[in-house]
């Protein structure tokens, strides 16, 4: 089911609830930082709010692409968000 957190994800295990990927400090107003893992497809993002979220299956194109957007943001929002299932980490 595209685009939908919390459904059939357990893409990568959590160590004592946090995330395990290394993110990255983006410049956004409503992302802080954003991680990738090319074997697994994950993708991991902060939000302002204090959020993590990570996204299954979302190639490496689409990780790359959200990285050199101009508006990081706006990217996530249509090309991401909807349609790759996800997860709140934190």
């Amino acid at each position: 089911m595209r685009g939908n957190c919390e459904y059939g994800y357990y893409a990568l295990e959590l160590i004592g609830g946090e995330a395990v990927l290394e993110r990255k400090a983006v410049r956004s107003t409503s992302i802080i930082s954003v991680g990738y893992d090319a074997k697994a497809k994950v993708l991991e993002i902060e939000f302002g709010s204090g959020g993590v979220y990570q996204y299954a299956g979302v190639p490496e194109t689409r990780y790359k692409s959200l990285m050199k957007a101009s508006v990081i943001g706006s990217y996530f929002h249509h090309d991401i968000k909807p349609w790759y299932a996800c997860r709140k980490v934190r």
